[in-house]
């Protein structure tokens, strides 16, 4: 069949499966994989044959950093213990676990591909957990990790993986592994955080959204590339420099240029994540009949199949319990450290009723003073983000059953080498764990989170804080308006209607009375956008104190992109 219309029909299938499962109330993923199954098993449909590597090195990346990207940097610093433990040390004990296993059931294929194998089907696909989360309202910080497991597990298996695979065909050390991981994490994110960087700073001179989001489709590639040739995680790269992009974006990328990328990167997200889960249906007839080729059994490929996703899945669930238990210390440890920070930041705002260390403040240089005081309000806030954003034992129990493996255990598998003993068998098991664990768990999550009665997200508490954050930002533009200092880019003083109509626009944006005179449009609009400007400064601020929620400043910061995109388009245009 022609390519061009394999791609056609594709597409046609993922959007009119994923309009049904909303329909259906089903997550995307899932219906995806059933409707692939259901496909690879009907005479004259295509089965196309991807390279794995293509997968791994050309959608993976993508995929990651554009999660990557959407990511706050603050709640993945909040969540990192968890993230950590979730994404390194469960994808470790599930990897030696499996392998064990595997050796156990299939002793000829020897203890090096039988890791191989463990570290395959070790990660988690984030996806579909998290589509089905956020249809049913779970809290932010349980997203958050699930995310953020997401994230990182991919690089940690695959460094397992490759690890795997070297002693396959010669002998690696323990130690030899340990270091080579090490050296992994360090390089990664040293690329990582130089692309992420470099990245932004280029962009910022473009000013141009095509441009910027046809050289944002490179920037996954270009960390992944360099890493992978140092041998370094390129994944783990990927995810660095999605992570710094997200964060400085804000700064330094103008809202037009950034509303842009969201969109495009959302739909080129979509289809990617999409077409791998209906690629992952369609492979089932071809995996069979390689196994029947091979003089393996399908039988036997499916009881270890099974038996490994008891273990996964199980060894999850233990996980999971003593990783709770420690954000319950956790949060206790924080609640006696709240009235420290309290009475510091007390001392801060003027109280002398500390005098030993209002005395010691004095001394410092106001530098050092400001630089402690971001400190402690950011302390503070992660305190307080500890005491009232909790998992809890509800939340656990949906974490521990969120562990779906999906289309990149797949791919992973299909990189073992030819030469390696019952491939083909090897590779139809770790579909059968992919397979299984994404229909079960994936199929049953929406009861689970129901019958756990996780609460939802309070509603009342985002608008109240959304309010007080949008008051802070008006204040700021206030400030900024009521500056005497305030001038033109020609130094001249701004008419006081214009200022007026800026000022009403803060309150009530797109306000249609009192349009000022066509003589002042530019003049209005340059105020208009440096008032934006300074508001998003503030913003960026509020930001990094981690004084409010990501929900409420991602509202605040669309709204903020939307008027100015508007007001930026106007002022690029030539006047008539």
């Amino acid at each position: 069949m022609n390519l061009t219309l394999v791609v056609v029909l594709g597409v046609v299938s993922i959007v009119v499966v994923a309009a049904f499962s909303e329909r259906l109330n089903v997550a995307a993923p899932l219906s995806l994989v059933l409707a692939g199954i259901g496909l690879s098993f009907l005479p004259g449909v295509p089965h196309p044959e991807v390279e794995p590597e293509l997968i791994l090195a050309g959608v993976l990346p993508p995929l990651l950093y554009s999660a990557a990207v959407n990511m706050p940097v603050v709640d993945f610093r909040r969540n990192i213990r968890p993230i950590t433990g979730l994404a390194v040390l469960l994808v470790v004990g599930t990897t030696l676990g499996a392998g064990w296993l595997f050796h156990e059931l299939v002793p000829d294929i020897g203890w090096p591909a039988a890791f191989a194998l463990g570290a395959v089907i070790s990660p988690t696909d984030a996806v579909a957990a998290t589509s089905v989360g956020r249809r049913l309202g779970l809290p932010p910080r349980l997203l958050t990790v699930l995310e953020g497991e997401g994230l990182v597990n991919d690089a940690s298996a695959l460094v397992l993986l490759r690890s795997a695979v070297a002693a396959v065909a010669g002998s690696v050390s323990v130690w030899g592994i340990v270091g080579e991981f090490v050296y992994a994490v360090v390089v990664a994110v040293g690329i990582g955080l130089l692309v992420g960087i470099v990245n932004v700073r280029v962009r910022a001179l473009l000013g141009n959204a095509v441009l910027n989001t046809a050289i944002s489709f490179v920037v996954p590639f270009i960390a992944f590339l360099p890493a992978e040739e140092a041998g370094a995680s390129g994944v783990l790269a990927v995810v660095v420099a999605g992570l710094v992009t997200g964060h400085l974006a804000p700064r330094h990328l103008r809202a037009t240029d950034r509303l842009a990328e969201t969109v495009n990167w959302r739909t080129a997200a979509f289809l990617l994540e999409s077409a791998m889960f209906l690629l992952m249906g369609l492979s089932v007839k071809t995996l069979v009949d390689e196994v029947h080729q091979d003089g393996s059994s399908v039988g036997r490929a499916l009881v270890i199949g099974l038996a490994a996703s008891a273990l996964v899945i199980v060894a999850r669930i233990v996980f999971v319990g003593p990783l709770v238990g420690g954000l319950y210390r956790e949060q206790r440890k924080a609640a006696r450290f709240k009235p420290r920070l309290e009475t510091t930041q007390a001392v801060l705002r003027g109280d002398e009723s500390h005098p030993a260390v209002t005395e010691r403040l004095e001394k410092a240089s106001p530098r050092r003073v400001a630089h402690f005081r971001k400190r402690v309000d950011r302390a503070a806030a992660d305190v307080e983000f500890r005491l009232t954003e909790t998992l809890g034992w509800r939340g656990g129990v949906v974490l521990g059953w969120a562990g779906m493996r999906g289309a990149i255990t797949l791919a992973a598998a299909q990189t073992l080498p030819q030469d390696t003993p019952d491939r083909a068998l090897l590779v139809l098991i770790a579909y059968v764990v992919a397979t299984t664990t994404l229909l079960v768990q994936g199929m049953t999550l929406p009861a689970v989170i129901r019958a756990a009665h996780v609460p939802d997200e309070d509603p009342g508490r985002l608008r109240r804080e959304y309010v007080r954050l949008m008051t802070e930002l008006a204040d700021a533009a206030k400030s900024f308006l009521d500056d005497p200092a305030l001038k033109d880019r020609r130094d001249e003083p701004f008419d006081d209607r214009i200022v007026d109509r800026v000022r009403s626009d803060v309150r009530v944006p797109g306000a249609p009375d009192d349009r000022p005179a066509p003589d002042q449009v530019e003049r209005y609009l340059r105020l208009r956008l440096r008032v934006l400007t300074e508001q998003s400064e503030r913003l960026q601020h509020a930001r990094s104190s981690g004084e409010y929620s990501s929900e409420a400043l991602g509202r605040a910061q669309t709204a903020l992109d939307v008027e100015m995109a508007r007001l930026e388009q106007l002022a690029d245009k030539p006047a008539s």
